[in-house]
C-alpha cells in the first residue's frame, strides 16, 4: 500500500523543515536564481514573501517538499498565478513534487486564477520540465542564455504557461 503524499498549508512550526528542503536545492545553484550562499532567514523570507501562501508536502509525517504560489503580477496579471517547488533531493521519484504542482492547480483555480506561468524554468532541469509538461504546462517562451549553471555555463530558461479554465478539480 503506497503511503499518500500530505499537502498542507504551511505554518511557522515548518521552517527548519522548509530550510532543509530548500537549502541543498539552493546552494547547488542549478535551478534558482537565487545566490547560492543566501541565508536561511533570506530564504525563508523570500519564499514566504507576498503574494505567496506556502504548502509543504509530507510523506509518513515528514516535510519533503514545499510549494509557494501567488499572482504573477499585481494589477493586470493578477489573473495569473505564479508557484515555485521544491524537494528534498533524497525524496525525488516518490510523488512530492507532483502532488504539489496538482494541489497547487487546484488551489489556484479555487482562489479564481484563469491561469499559471512559470517565468523561469531552467531548461537544464529536465525532470521539472517533463513533470510540468505532464501536469499541462507548455512552453511559450525560451530565453537564450539567461541562466548561469554552476557546472553548464550559461544554458536556455523557459516561461511554461498552463490555461485553468475549463479543467477539472481532479488531477
Amino acid at each position: 500500500m503506497t503511503v499518500p503524499v500530505v499537502i498542507r498549508r504551511a505554518e511557522d512550526r515548518d521552517h527548519d523543515a522548509i530550510w532543509t528542503v530548500l537549502e541543498p536545492v539552493y546552494r547547488a545553484g542549478e535551478t534558482y536564481c537565487i545566490p547560492r550562499d543566501i541565508t536561511r532567514a533570506d530564504a525563508l523570507a523570500d519564499w514566504f514573501a507576498q503574494p505567496f501562501t506556502v504548502f509543504v508536502a509530507e510523506l509518513d509525517g515528514q516535510i519533503l517538499g514545499t510549494s509557494h504560489v501567488g499572482a504573477n503580477r499585481p494589477g493586470g496579471g493578477s489573473h495569473v498565478a505564479n508557484a515555485s517547488f521544491a524537494t528534498h533531493p533524497q525524496a525525488r521519484g516518490k510523488g512530492i513534487a507532483r502532488g504539489l504542482v496538482e494541489h497547487t492547480k487546484t488551489w489556484a483555480r479555487a482562489q479564481g486564477f484563469r491561469a499559471m506561468q512559470f517565468n523561469f524554468v531552467v531548461s537544464t532541469n529536465l525532470d521539472a520540465v517533463h513533470l510540468w509538461q505532464k501536469a499541462g504546462f507548455e512552453v511559450v517562451g525560451r530565453l537564450p542564455g539567461a541562466f548561469l549553471h554552476p557546472q553548464k555555463g550559461p544554458v536556455d530558461a523557459l516561461v511554461m504557461f498552463h490555461d485553468l479554465n475549463g479543467e477539472s478539480d481532479e488531477p
